[in-house]
């Protein structure tokens, strides 16, 4: 294909900004840079398409093809990157990504994934640094966010640990769902923080819906305040994303892994009940399916009370996956981490395999499951073909511009509550393909006691009876407790009693 190419150098000062892809996000990102001198200016399109190589848009010339400015640009002053091609695939931006490494600009940033784009407009306020997890597993799902979101238009939509990983990207999408209100709950003053003036500036920048947002402190240990703030919230949806998830921490601290993960749920559910919530959502783990750690356990035991028989009228369900790359305390901040160290990088087991999506995903399919599920509903997603943590690690010292003989890999062996590999569902549970996208419905056996009565077995280890005070924080008779309905998991020989 015959090639144009032009060399522009711009005479004003500032950051110089080019643009990948020409279509319609990148002319939104355009304009809006247009509108703010502050933040550069574009001094250039980079597209592949023969048509538009070569004219211009809003006065700003289109350069290409793509591969060819490597080494151009290398010789011309160039700031800033932003990838506006909401539709490329995986391997596509692996391509533009190792081409602009190559031609050395100081920041390159990504819109976000068409799904994502929910008013046909991209934002420049969207845009963000890429990532290793762009660039990482398999194109993610599609889905038409504003359809999925149809269901909450009105509501009014509460999120329990909104500060993390998950919560806030429930946030940033529910944004566009035309909720009345969205309530940001969190245990954590500074992640609660952070997630009010993040949604506060994509709103003023012109994304997503007018939706009121408030922030909640609070601990949902506390049954009193939880059953206080649900009938003060009104809330119609919850999304409960709240819990301790660190694995070998949790083996350390069992008892309060217990009390913040059941009991949190538990208040939650008996509060939602309480107050008249329409609908609730938890969010699960893969390590929930015969789980082997205090983690696991306690999502299964809350699994069992969100799938509880109750009142005609409500739609309580769980939705279940794997890991979510670039979650907090996950192992892609930890490779970036050590890689950026020059390592070593630590892998568990050279043969470890682990579920992965991305966070936007996740949280797409999680709203979509929340507006098609049902009552007592447990619900897995498809999470693809499981990834070797070491193929995983490989490809991050390729993204930071590495290789393999560069950054050395050592192998630390499994930690406590660890698995060599996770699986989806247990032999017991059933799948079933929905009709969406990587949705799938799980019959789910039945426990062989009732819930609340294990509930009551473990409650004066989490909270003081005074009948019972040796029991408070006993964590040996925790474990022995779990132990009986659980027999995998793990028993530490040396567990002591507190």
């Amino acid at each position: 294909m015959d090639c144009v190419i032009l060399i522009f150098v711009s005479s004003k000062k500032g950051n110089r900004i080019f643009i990948i892809g020409a279509g319609f996000a990148g002319e939104n990102i355009a304009q809006e840079i247009g509108t703010r001198k502050h933040t550069g200016e574009v001094v250039a399109f980079l597209d592949d398409d023969p048509a538009k190589i070569g004219t211009k848009i809003r006065n700003i010339p289109v350069l290409g093809p793509i591969k060819e400015f490597a080494g151009i640009l290398r010789t011309t002053p160039a700031d800033e990157a932003i990838i506006a091609i909401p539709t490329a695939d995986r391997e596509e931006l692996s391509t533009i990504y190792r081409i602009l490494s190559k031609a050395e600009f100081n920041r390159i940033r990504i819109v976000p994934n068409i799904s994502q784009i929910v008013n046909g407009h991209a934002h420049l306020i969207q845009a963000r640094d890429i990532n290793p997890e762009d660039l990482l597993t398999r194109n993610p799902v599609v889905i038409d966010l504003k359809e999925s979101l149809s269901y909450l238009r009105g509501k009014r939509v509460l999120i329990t640990g909104a500060g993390g990983s998950i919560g806030s990207e429930l946030a940033r999408q529910l944004l566009s769902g035309g909720a009345e209100r969205l309530y940001l709950l969190g245990h954590g003053e500074n992640s609660i923080y952070r997630i009010d003036r993040e949604l506060r500036l994509l709103q003023e920048g012109g994304v997503g819906e007018k939706a009121t947002v408030v922030p909640v402190i609070g601990d949902l240990q506390d049954a009193e305040f939880t059953e206080f703030i649900l009938k003060r919230l009104k809330a119609d949806v919850i999304f409960h994303c709240a819990a301790h998830k660190h694995v070998p921490m949790l083996e350390h601290n069992p008892v309060e892994a217990v009390k913040n993960n059941v009991f949190g749920t538990y208040n939650l559910i008996k509060a939602a009940e309480a107050s008249g919530t329409e609908k609730l959502v938890l969010i699960s783990t893969d390590k929930a399916v015969n789980p082997s750690c205090v983690y696991g356990v306690t999502k299964r035991i809350a699994e069992m009370l969100v799938l509880e028989e109750r009142r005609k009228g409500l739609d309580f369900m769980v939705v279940r996956f794997g890991n979510v790359l670039g979650s907090r305390g996950s192992i892609i901040p930890l490779f970036k981490e050590q890689i950026l160290a020059g390592g070593p990088v630590t892998v568990t087991h050279p043969e470890t395999t682990r579920y992965f999506m991305t966070i936007p995903e996740a949280s797409s399919l999680v709203l979509r499951a929340g507006g098609v599920g049902e009552n007592r509903g447990l619900y897995v997603l498809d999470m693809g073909e499981p990834l070797k943590i070491l193929e995983l690690a490989k490809q991050m010292i390729h993204f930071y511009g590495f290789k393999e003989e560069d950054i050395p890999i050592s192998y630390i062996g499994m930690r406590p509550g660890e698995k060599v590999s996770e699986r989806l569902w247990s032999e017991g549970e059933e799948p079933t393909q929905t009709e969406f996208a990587r949705i799938f419905r799980v019959e789910s056996a039945p426990f062989p006691i009732p819930v609340g009565d294990l509930i009551t077995k473990i409650s004066p280890v989490c909270f003081h009876d005074g009948s019972r005070s040796s029991l408070y924080r006993n964590r040996k008779e925790l474990r022995t407790i779990l132990k009986e309905y659980f027999p995998g998991m793990r028993m530490p020989d040396d567990e002591p009693e507190y």
